[in-house]
């Protein structure tokens, strides 16, 4: 075709220049598209994060979710190994219906008894002593149930878990975190 259409016009000849000229397609070193600069990653690296922002924006729920997981690790937290489980560990008794969950969480001389209804849970830490704790529901649970022990080491709340959940407790600058179960 050497320039030239089917109809033998040529607008680049007309018009005396090539838009695409081989000049601005290959830079001063003889390159295509090297412009003898450094490209800037960091530049692009910002504008495709904020255009994903835009266009594709992380779910409140996921975000405060990661970061609750996040919050999980704890190099200086034990954990609290589940010794007991009336579900598993108990005789059960004819006709009872709606019976308490009881749970241990045994991690070296500190116990947690713990009962689980319907109406909430309540318990207790031994050796008795004052204690943060926090109840940690699964993914439905944005913010973590918080309770305070008093000096007797007995907690308690309304809310009964729902979905698997575990206990972080504060107590003397330790932190114990009991294993994941499902309510």
């Amino acid at each position: 075709m050497n320039g030239m259409h089917d109809d033998g016009y040529d607008p680049f000849e007309t018009f005396g220049q090539d838009p695409l000229g081989e000049e601005e397609l290959t830079g001063p070193e003889g390159e295509p598209g090297d412009d003898g600069g450094e490209f800037d990653d960091s530049l692009l690296e910002e504008e495709l994060r904020q255009a994903a922002a835009i266009l594709d924006p992380v779910p409140a729920d996921l975000r405060q979710l990661a970061m609750d997981a996040y919050a999980l690790y704890d190099m200086d937290a034990r954990l609290a190994e589940l010794t007991f489980d009336s579900l598993i560990d108990a005789i059960p008794v004819r006709g009872a219906m709606d019976v308490p969950r009881m749970l241990t969480f045994t991690a070296g001389d500190l116990s947690i008894d713990v009962e689980v209804t319907s109406e909430g849970l309540m318990g207790q830490v031994m050796p008795p002593q004052p204690a943060g704790i926090e109840v940690l529901n699964g993914p439905q649970a944005l913010r973590p149930t918080t309770l305070t022990a008093d000096a007797l080491g007995r907690f308690a709340s309304d809310a009964p878990p729902t979905g698997p959940f575990a206990l972080r407790l504060r107590a003397g600058g330790e932190v114990v975190v009991t294993e994941w179960l499902r309510a």
